[in-house]
């Protein structure tokens, strides 16, 4: 009896090892599996990002592509949280570029060109001609990093300008009380440029030249996204999920895709 117990629990043993071995093997096929698809994925989106930078000549611009990639990819997690419109426009201010470089650019993704590079000025506590100090803080006349998206208009002291929402808590989601806008400035000139050796700043404000601000706000509109960069600092933001924002742009699976996410017109 003592023979028959022992040998229904080795037959028992046996068959849970089977059975162990065979779920661990699946388990791996699938693990496999999982990251044949999600790396192509990646590579597609990094191809499709790539393929938009040289097409809107970004690079001649004086934009980095780690700059475009990083605020494309905010632009499309932004369009999953439903905050954002239709519009194919995202704009950068890019911070790593001093304030006499034209380090505005609004972006036309579907076209794949640059609406209008202009220059844009920042926070007076900012810093001079670079900007390397930002803050959240109200009054602390300061540029704030960030992801943005764009409300709505109203005439102010600087005639007509554009409300812009933080959406970065803890760099930019006091962009309301602060009164952080897109406006005109005289400061933002040549001129203030060959007088100073930089542009004027604002008090936090990405405000533009007078002669563009309309252009600026109308093309805008309510509903766009704008990614105020500086790579240097310590930001980190739940919208620079890459692989959700190459699920959300309907990159197509494959190691060599070259196919874009938006029907570009010929």
């Amino acid at each position: 009896m003592r023979k028959y117990i022992l040998g229904i629990s080795g037959l028992l043993f046996v068959a849970f090892c089977l059975i162990f071995t065979s779920w661990k093997k699946s388990n791996t096929l699938e693990e496999k599996t999982i990251n044949a698809t999600t790396i192509p994925l990646k590579q597609a989106y990094l191809n499709y990002a790539k393929h938009i930078y040289a097409s809107a000549h970004l690079k001649d611009s004086g934009l980095a592509f780690p700059v475009f990639e990083k605020a494309l990819t905010g632009f499309y997690n932004l369009k999953k949280s439903g905050r954002v419109s239709d519009s194919p426009l995202l704009t950068i201010a890019d911070f790593d570029q001093s304030s006499t470089k034209k380090r505005l650019y609004i972006i036309d993704l579907a076209q794949g060109n640059i609406v209008l590079n202009t220059w844009v000025a920042h926070g007076q506590r900012s810093g001079e001609d670079q900007a390397v100090t930002f803050s959240n803080r109200n009054d602390s006349f300061t540029s704030s990093i960030g992801f943005y998206v764009t409300a709505e208009e109203y005439q102010g002291s600087h005639g007509r300008s554009l409300r812009l929402d933080g959406m970065d808590p803890g760099f930019n989601d006091n962009a309301r009380l602060r009164s952080i806008v897109i406006h005109g400035a005289p400061y933002v000139s040549e001129g203030t440029i060959a007088a100073l050796g930089r542009l004027g700043r604002s008090q936090g404000c990405p405000a533009v030249a007078p002669e563009f601000s309309d252009q600026v706000i109308s093309t805008l509109g309510s509903g766009s996204v704008l990614f105020i960069n500086k790579t240097a600092q310590d930001y980190h933001s739940p919208y620079l999920d890459e692989g959700s924002a190459a699920v959300l742009a309907q990159v197509p699976s494959g190691t060599n895709s070259d196919l874009t996410l938006v029907k570009h017109s010929d």
